[in-house]
């Protein structure tokens, strides 16, 4: 009898690759560095931002005549740590933000990409910035509320600001709103905020990840700039004017958001349906865009600050990348 010739063994069945494998802490250190020195260099402009957002015009809160008004009135009350009030939750927010949106980002955009050479499609970027940014978002939510409040922390302030409780910082602030107003006071108008934010930041990121085709198309006028590697000077300017629209396009969000969070008028209104109502009717369509200069002067420089240090420090703990 011949022998048997050996049949040979199959190989194992592949395994999807575990998520663990894409994780790289480097996209964390990265964006914690972007978001805190963004944050400790631009924070005046976030507060005064947030203080003409807030202003109705009842008189209940101090009044700005315009940006270099706003500056001059918090040094004289406050002296200059007074522009850095509520500079804290904000860099906490901002870290925390930047880290953790980059850091989960890249392992959902490795994962699925997997070993593949292949580029992702825009699509598949944008389910992964947006899944990224809802989770960010959950997470730092209680913290924006804590900024918002520590930001109107006035001195020298009419009798209706002062009577209201203040807070030592950030812990007291957390503790307060938890006792005082639950969990529905931590995240105060989450869902619009959801909605609105994605809806035009989900594409934000930088030089490794797709930009909106109309802003290269707008800045150089020749679609062959999708398909040639563009240089980081090219990027950041894209990014820039894509931030500015972005944040524009979503500003009335951000006063219906303030407004809500704001310890001395929030009793006023009845959800986020009521401040759209009353500001439109009392201050019309220009209510919801007050503070918007501070924060576009804010948005680009916060913008090439967060780039630049991210790409630096990606750069020196990925050399090869």
């Amino acid at each position: 009898m011949s022998e048997r010739q050996a049949i040979p063994e199959r190989p194992p069945a592949s395994k999807s690759p575990s998520v663990t494998r894409f994780i790289r802490y480097e996209h964390l250190v990265a964006g914690v560095s972007g978001g805190v020195t963004s944050t400790l260099v631009l924070h005046p402009l976030d507060l005064i931002k947030i203080r003409f957002q807030v202003n109705d015009g009842s008189g209940k809160l101090p009044a700005y005549r315009g940006l270099v008004d706003a500056v001059q009135s918090i040094v004289r009350t406050g002296g200059l740590k007074g522009l850095y009030q509520g500079v804290t939750p904000n860099v906490w927010g901002n870290g925390s933000a930047w880290g953790l949106y980059f850091f989960s980002y890249n392992i959902l955009k490795a994962w699925m990409q997997k070993d593949s050479d292949k580029p992702l499609g825009a699509e598949k970027h944008l389910l992964a910035g947006t899944i990224a940014g809802t989770g960010t978002l959950t997470v730092t939510n209680p913290i924006w509320v804590i900024k918002t409040r520590l930001c109107l922390q006035y001195t020298g302030s009419p009798a209706a600001v002062t009577q209201a409780p203040q807070y030592k910082g950030m812990i007291d602030a957390l503790f307060k709103l938890w006792r005082h107003e639950g969990l529905r006071g931590l995240y105060e108008v989450s869902l619009p905020c959801y909605v609105m934010k994605h809806a035009a930041h989900s594409h934000r990121n930088f030089q490794k990840y797709p930009l909106p085709r109309w802003t290269s198309t707008f800045v150089f006028r020749k679609r062959r700039i999708i398909t040639r590697k563009t240089s980081s000077t090219e990027y950041l300017l894209m990014a820039s004017l894509s931030k500015i629209f972005a944040a524009t396009a979503t500003y009335p969000y951000q006063v219906v958001r303030s407004r809500l969070q704001n310890q001395y008028t929030m009793a006023e209104y009845n959800g986020a349906v009521d401040v759209i109502r009353k500001t439109f009717r009392y201050e019309g369509v220009r209510g919801f865009y007050k503070g918007l200069v501070p924060n576009v002067l804010r948005v680009t420089p916060a913008c090439a600050l967060t780039f630049v240090v991210y790409e630096n420090v990606i750069h020196f703990l990925m050399p090869s990348s």
